[in-house]
């Protein structure tokens, strides 16, 4: 029994890259089509630029799902039915982390943005281009922390093919947790505020330009924690050469502390831009004044963020 636990850890990570990747997407999907379905029944005259969203949205939802199965067949494939030795199966795990953390919570968040779009369209059928322009630049920003773990999950599958230890099995785990733990807060604030960025081209669409230029800004900011993450996951990855068990107990320890610690920052973030957008949307000649409120804002949050980053800089230098 003991001989096949790498074989469990394995073939369990294949099965879940993409089962839980499709809960996300699935759920985002279907509240999608929802949305679509409610703005037809609101606004019947514009039922095929509302389909255009709702078709166009949910193919960018498909997106976590489209990652889940090709890591599943890169895992798959590489191994070739041969059995995995017990280090290189604990490593994969870091794979599942990567990937099903951050697809589960992108394929649900995703939707925040195309359901709010239809609305909008329903309220602002002559404005539906725009707002379609506007849907797929917010959703496709929302796609990065997935990106993102797929990277990391290629670069643990690679350096998982010739390690030999458990302290070198727990850094690759401990890069993976990192990046699946550190998307789920900037996810979280991007889809908040993508939904009230849309929402707010439904209440005001001359307040479009305005918008956009935030929308920019702002999205960047939110994604400030998760960029931390990446670093931090990447150090684990490249850094460590001979880690001891002490050490590879440290790398978990740091991948928690900047894991959790973009939660709280990556959701204020967007909780605050989606109050700036709502404002912007009512009142857009105080642009200016509510744009830079909200940065100042929005970079004080973040410096939680650098504090875990530091002292998970520091768990891999100093063990």
């Amino acid at each position: 029994m003991t001989e096949h636990i790498g074989d469990f850890l394995h073939y369990g990570t294949i099965a879940l890259t993409v089962g839980v990747n499709s809960i996300g997407v699935g759920l985002g999907e279907g509240l999608t089509s929802r949305a679509a379905l409610k703005a037809i029944d609101i606004q019947p005259s514009a039922q095929n630029d509302i389909a255009r969203v709702a078709i166009l949205g949910t193919a960018l939802i498909e997106t976590s799902a489209i990652m889940g199965v090709t890591i599943a067949f890169y895992l798959l494939l590489g191994s070739k039915g041969a059995s995995q030795t017990l280090p290189t199966s604990i490593a994969e795990v870091g794979i599942a982390l990567a990937i099903c953390l951050s697809g589960l919570v992108i394929g649900l968040a995703s939707s925040f943005p195309a359901r709010e779009a239809c609305m909008a369209i329903a309220r602002q059928p002559f404005f539906a281009d725009k707002i379609l322009r506007f849907m797929l630049i917010t959703q496709s920003i929302i796609q990065t922390p997935i990106i993102f773990g797929f990277i990391i999950a290629i670069f643990i599958r690679t350096q998982a093919a010739n390690i030999s230890t458990i302290p070198e099995a727990l850094t690759l785990v401990a890069s993976g947790l990192c990046i699946g733990l550190g998307s789920i807060g900037p996810a979280i604030g991007l889809a908040v505020f993508a939904k009230h960025a849309c929402r707010g081209l439904g209440i005001n669409r001359n307040a479009y330009n305005n918008l956009m230029s935030f929308t920019f800004i702002s999205q960047a900011i939110i994604e400030t924690p998760m960029i931390f993450a990446l670093l931090v996951s990447l150090m684990l990855i490249i850094l460590p050469s001979t880690p001891t068990m002490l050490s590879g107990i440290a790398f978990i320890g740091a991948a928690f502390c900047m894991g959790v610690g973009t939660l709280g920052p990556g959701i204020a973030s967007g909780k605050t831009a989606s109050a700036a957008c709502h404002q912007i949307a009512l009142k857009p000649e105080l642009y200016s004044s509510i744009s830079k409120v909200s940065m100042f804002a929005q970079g004080l949050i973040d410096t939680c963020a650098i504090y875990t980053f530091l002292i998970a800089i520091s768990l891999i230098l100093l063990t």
